[in-house]
């Protein structure tokens, strides 16, 4: 989701010293390895599918135990006044660090990803688009994981950022908007103060059927992201004639399982012919290839996992690409 530039610090700061006694008294259990299994990258959930100890991105998200404890965290997330997702406490581990990476996946496609340092050192470097910087604890960032970004802790201590993922708000476009304009004084959310109310947390968050105006809004972020080179023409025709398409079966079909074997042979059509036109070193800005973009925000999301189940007697669902770069 686009901020404007790689990383913006919003006009909110939150007390840093409460949030670390508040992390500090989690106890060993609450702390999973990183999905990925990085080696020193360790989380809790905070928010996650039905509460569990997870790593899942969908399904209805309600607040882990580790979250109900956390009286300030609670007050933070009241104070954004958002809908939120997939939501962690991410600890970086005394000279460990983050690999240089993009986020590819659909879930970062349609979510915005909020950092607030909560245990850091000078000695931690956030890297993105080539830039690094250092985020003090209590600071509010919103971090494009489009660009390229990694982080390094080269102090003593472990570092622990609260990290909290939504689809946005009313008051979060108005905090984006006052950051990139400079027109704001930073607003201090003093512990206690926020009144207690209940967080609205995500329940939908992963189509059943992708609606066409989805899949148009997809390919352009795609085609914005991607400059003019050779091979790109091409791409772009076969995404266009998909997108047509699959728009007209939604006009008949919707989301209704009569349509679902029309649209997985629209989605098989569609790679078959990108896989015809070879065009697997076209990239983006950020390094990524085209085709990997197009297989994670359209091909392999386009029809839910759920809704992939309704077909256990139809044709197996389509593989992702193959890359080689």
């Amino acid at each position: 989701m686009r901020i404007g530039r790689p990383l913006l610090k919003l006009p909110v700061r939150f007390c840093g010293e409460t949030l670390a006694r508040e992390v500090r008294a989690l106890p060993a259990e609450a702390w999973m390895p990183h999905p990925q299994q990085f080696d020193g990258n360790s989380s809790v959930p905070l928010v996650s599918p039905d509460g569990a100890m997870v790593h899942r991105t969908y399904g209805p998200m309600a607040p882990t135990e580790w979250l109900r404890r956390s009286s300030y965290i609670l007050e933070i997330m009241a104070a954004l006044n958002a809908t939120w997702g997939r939501s962690r406490l991410m600890g970086l581990a005394a000279g460990a660090d983050v690999p240089d990476h993009v986020d590819m996946h659909y879930y970062w496609r349609t979510h915005l990803r909020i950092h607030i340092p909560v245990i850091t050192n000078p000695d931690v470097g956030f890297t993105c688009n080539g830039q690094t910087i250092h985020m003090p604890a209590g600071e509010c960032w919103i971090l494009d994981s489009f660009y390229r970004h990694a982080v390094a802790n080269r102090g003593r201590e472990l570092r622990v950022h609260l990290v909290l993922d939504t689809v946005g708000s009313a008051t979060l476009w108005d905090l984006i908007k006052a950051a990139n304009d400079g027109s704001a004084e930073t607003r201090v959310i003093v512990p206690g103060e926020t009144p207690a109310r209940p967080l609205d947390f995500e329940q939908v968050n992963a189509p059943p059927v992708m609606s066409p105006w989805e899949i148009k809004d997809h390919v352009a972020y795609m085609a914005d992201w991607t400059d003019a080179q050779p091979g790109l023409a091409p791409i772009m025709e076969i995404v266009d004639r998909f997108v047509m398409t699959w728009a007209g079966a939604w006009a008949r079909y919707g989301t209704a399982d009569a349509g679902l074997p029309i649209y997985l042979q629209h989605l098989a059509d569609l790679r078959e012919a990108l896989s015809a036109v070879g065009s697997a070193d076209v990239r983006m800005r950020n390094g990524r290839p085209l085709m990997a973009s197009i297989d994670q925000f359209i091909l392999a999301n386009a029809i839910s996992s759920a809704t992939m189940q309704k077909l256990q007697s139809g044709p197996p669902r389509l593989r992702p690409f193959q890359m080689t770069a």
